[in-house]
């Protein structure tokens, strides 16, 4: 088949890949990219602030508030470059309500706790007269947290579906 050959013309893939090219590097695209990641962070906080109420786990606003952007004990980090995000808390006793604890410390099989119950709520006073008498038992945790994990890994990909669908549109509907 001598003399005979196919000729392609890759005008509009070589414009579609120019486009990609300055998405990836523009600034519009860099701040959707930021709101998205910022938006799923504050999705999951949201995620972990529900299980924590069903579980009925707050006796104060501390634990689900450190679970909300800019609250008290928050961990927030949503970078885009790196595609990284971090969200969680540092308040002390979060794990343990998530996880499980012993309600003693190791080796203690009873402790007295100074303080005062005021209906079904009991108040820690250092130094009261009364309180209650602590035996050694298993607290089991209300895992909210791994709830939270779970729900986002399902729920993630639609996310992710809808938002690329989305970048799509705005920065290439010329080639739609």
């Amino acid at each position: 088949m001598a003399g005979r050959y196919v000729s392609i013309d890759t005008t509009e893939l070589r414009r579609f890949i120019e486009r990609l090219n300055q998405a990836g590097r523009g600034k519009e695209f860099e701040k959707e990219l930021s709101r998205f990641l910022d938006a799923i962070a504050v999705e999951f906080l949201s995620y972990v602030q529900d299980f924590i109420i069903q579980a009925g786990s707050v006796d104060t606003r501390l634990l689900l508030n450190s679970f909300q952007k800019s609250g008290e004990g928050n961990v927030f980090i949503a970078q885009e470059g790196g595609l990284q995000i971090e969200v969680g808390t540092n308040v002390e006793y979060a794990s343990f309500v998530n996880d499980g604890h012993w309600l003693n410390p190791r080796g203690v099989d009873m402790r007295w706790v100074p303080g005062e119950w005021q209906g079904e709520r009991f108040i820690y006073q250092p130094g009261a007269k009364t309180g209650m008498l602590l035996k050694q038992k298993w607290i089991e945790g209300s895992h909210y947290f791994d709830d939270a994990i779970r729900l986002m890994e399902r729920m993630a990909p639609q996310f992710m579906e809808r938002k690329i669908e989305q970048w799509l549109g705005q920065f290439f509907s010329d080639f739609l």
